[in-house]
């Protein structure tokens, strides 16, 4: 998970990769794991240069076993996200090249 998480960030504009690696937040039910937070953090710290002067900073929510429903629950509520909605009709008159052509 840690090596996933830093090559992530290692493929990121390098000007934003100093946010990201300070900035990692958990979330999701798995992400419950007692000890989870800091074995990852201090995982990715193993992974990071010491001479960049990089911090790394894992933030595990409390209610992280329901913030991704939280987010999907406020996008959908954006006016701009109907517009990336795809219907069953659209879905099967295009195939699934439908959701490049409308999210993408």
């Amino acid at each position: 998970m840690h090596e996933s998480v830093y090559k992530s960030i290692l493929s990121s504009d390098i000007d934003l990769r100093r946010s990201f690696l300070g900035n990692i937040v958990l979330s999701g039910g798995n992400t419950l794991l007692p000890g989870l937070p800091e074995r990852l953090q201090a995982e990715i710290k193993g992974l990071v240069p010491t001479d960049t002067g990089e911090s790394v900073h894992v933030t595990s929510p409390k209610d992280r076993d329901f913030s991704v429903w939280s987010g999907g629950a406020v996008l959908a509520n954006l006016p701009t996200f109907s517009s990336a909605w795809i219907s069953q009709k659209e879905y099967e008159e295009h195939g699934p090249q439908i959701v490049f052509r409308k999210c993408f």
